[in-house]
């Protein structure tokens, strides 16, 4: 049987466990759109893992770190739409090497990627909460130890089944 990541009304299951999650502040969306704040319902799979090697250890063989230019650029009119660019540059971009740990651990996803459709959304990544009832822009935000933990068992490919909930709860701790 294939390991998959699902997310449910209160968390996302993996091998057997439950890890609280906070989702995007735009709830569950069908339909993404670039800076509506959903979380994407789909089968998205992980396609990469980047990480602060100057904050932790490699997490598994297949990470790769973050640099000080690594951006990811979300500029829906730009040729790079969804995908990683390096600095200077002067589209409209997110800096993946933030002063804050949000994105000390980040498992890429193939959702809008690498054939990135201009206003489908980008960067929607699996990566740490910035703390515990805060929502996202659309991505699917980790405790720390859970998201290390999670980021040493999962490989490429991996699925992240996100099915159209009617609620999410989220995390109570």
């Amino acid at each position: 049987m294939r390991d998959y990541l699902r997310l449910t009304p209160s968390g996302v299951l993996f091998r057997g466990r439950r890890y609280p999650v906070q989702i995007g502040r735009g709830g569950l969306a069908q339909d993404k759109r670039e800076g509506d704040g959903a979380t994407p319902v789909g089968r998205l799979r992980i396609v990469g893992m980047l990480y602060r090697a100057d904050r932790l250890p490699r997490p598994s063989d297949w990470a790769r770190p973050i640099g000080p230019g690594d951006l990811w650029c979300d500029a829906p009119g730009h040729p790079a739409y969804n995908h990683p660019v390096r600095a200077p540059f002067g589209a409209s971009h997110e800096r993946l090497r933030r002063s804050d740990p949000q994105y000390d651990i980040v498992l890429v996803t193939d959702w809008n990627y690498p054939r990135a459709v201009p206003g489908r959304g980008s960067a929607i990544f699996l990566h740490q909460r910035r703390r515990l009832g805060h929502p996202t822009a659309g991505c699917i935000a980790f405790r720390r130890r859970d998201l290390i933990d999670l980021a040493r068992q999962i490989r490429p490919g991996t699925e992240v089944l996100i099915p159209p909930l009617a609620s999410f709860r989220g995390p109570r701790r």
